[in-house]
């Protein structure tokens, strides 16, 4: 079976489609026509743009350029954000509409792929957050629409998730701040206009940091492709600042007071990774069943031996119990709960979802044999992208043990 036949055999939602009680599908469809009208769009894409081309596009190491502007025409690119600067409907997207964004892109089982394809999804929030009118007239619109990309600069080299001990430096020079330093590990970096880049202007700690809007043309900002186990086709980018003098007009907000959107910014990621490593685990629990029931070893079909159906309803209790914590987290969220007063049970809710996709991966890998070590097409095409990428869900965005720690400190231990 080809890699979009596979994928399709996933989404198909007619009456041949495996309705197993793991299905969240039409649940989530159900909250309301809105919901349902963007899982069927977001699905559409997934299954004529993305599916058909995703298995060449990891064997070159990119996505063309054009991919952001067809993501907008497709009304995937510009959904969820603010209509006046030209996003798409729902006009009030809630945080089911951003589950089922996530959920759907994931079925493609190439998390490179939307990391470097939506960069805006964690970029311009905090252009929207703090710039200024003027900043919103001019980046917001070309974003949205997918005419220009922008990157998120936050990691450096020797610091990860240690956003407090930054080291690049932006320090104020008449109109103008010379910006020092390296970010690396950014996803779309080596595509991007523009980079939203996080700097220290103060002193040591957590209120010196501040955010700019860097242009990749100004002399001095260089990029470099870093290889990577998974996420080929993601672009994945160290971004070198030397001695870049950025205008003064650049900052967004104040000086000192870009600590609070950078967190805010990991939670709503770390749920996007968690629904989506939820529903990757998903997708190797199904092609692990379409195999399991075509192959036949020892004169019955896999399916047929009590160890394969055991491994099944392992990675079902996986992605089952997984699937609650999200749906509970979601619906905290929905009812009124904030992102930032969650961060300890979604720090829990990555660790877990990205556990279940390592088993699950792990598990698929072992139903399939060798048809899950063959890149590209075929049965296993899913399931060998998954296990390319189990590492960086349960590094990127927070390792495990930084995560683990965090909700015991949200917890008062």
């Amino acid at each position: 079976m080809a890699a979009s036949s596979a994928i399709k055999a996933s989404t198909d939602s007619d009456a041949n489609r495996d309705a197993w009680f793991w299905d969240w599908d039409a649940d989530v469809a159900g909250v309301s026509p809105s919901h349902a009208e963007l899982q069927r769009t977001v699905r559409k894409f997934v299954d004529e743009d993305l599916a058909p081309n995703i298995g060449d596009w990891e064997e070159q190491g990119g996505f063309p350029k054009d991919l952001h502007q067809r993501a907008y025409a497709a009304g995937v690119y510009g959904f969820g954000w603010p209509l006046e600067y030209g996003g798409t409907p729902p006009a009030d997207p809630d945080i089911w509409h951003k589950f089922i964004l996530n959920d759907e892109l994931a079925i493609l089982c190439a998390g490179g792929l939307p990391a470097s394809l939506f960069t805006h999804g964690i970029s311009l929030p905090p252009i929207l957050a703090l710039g200024s009118p003027e900043q919103k007239d001019r980046y917001a619109p070309d974003i949205i629409a997918g005419r220009k990309t922008a990157s998120l600069a936050i990691t450096e080299p020797g610091g990860g998730s240690d956003v407090a001990n930054m080291h690049t430096t932006a320090v104020r020079d008449g109109d103008e701040y010379v910006l020092d330093g390296v970010k690396t590990f950014i996803s779309g970096g080596m595509n991007a206009d523009y980079f939203t880049v996080a700097a220290r202007t103060g002193g040591k700690g957590l209120a010196g940091i501040s955010l700019f809007m860097v242009h990749m043309e100004l002399p001095g900002v260089t990029t470099t492709r870093l290889k990577t186990q998974g996420w080929l086709c993601s672009t994945t980018t160290t971004v070198a600042f030397n001695a870049v003098r950025v205008p003064a007009g650049n900052l967004l907000g104040a000086e000192n007071f870009g600590f609070m959107p950078i967190m805010l910014n990991f939670n709503s990621e770390r749920y996007g990774m968690a629904v989506g490593a939820c529903r990757m685990a998903r997708c190797c629990l199904e092609d692990a069943i379409r195999y399991a029931r075509v192959r036949k070893t020892f004169g019955r079909p896999l399916i047929g031996h009590q160890v394969i159906r055991h491994k099944i309803a392992e990675m079902a209790r996986h992605v089952l119990a997984t699937h609650g914590l999200m749906a509970t987290i979601t619906r905290a969220l929905d009812g009124g709960a904030d992102m930032g007063r969650t961060s300890g049970q979604l720090a829990l809710a990555k660790v877990q979802a990205t556990k279940s996709l390592e088993f699950c991966a792990r598990e698929a890998s072992q139903v399939l044999g060798g048809k899950a070590y063959l890149r590209g097409g075929g049965p296993g095409g899913r399931i060998e992208r998954c296990y390319r990428e189990v590492r960086v869900f349960a590094i990127g965005g927070g390792s495990e043990e930084i995560m683990l720690e965090l909700a015991t400190r949200q917890a008062k231990l």
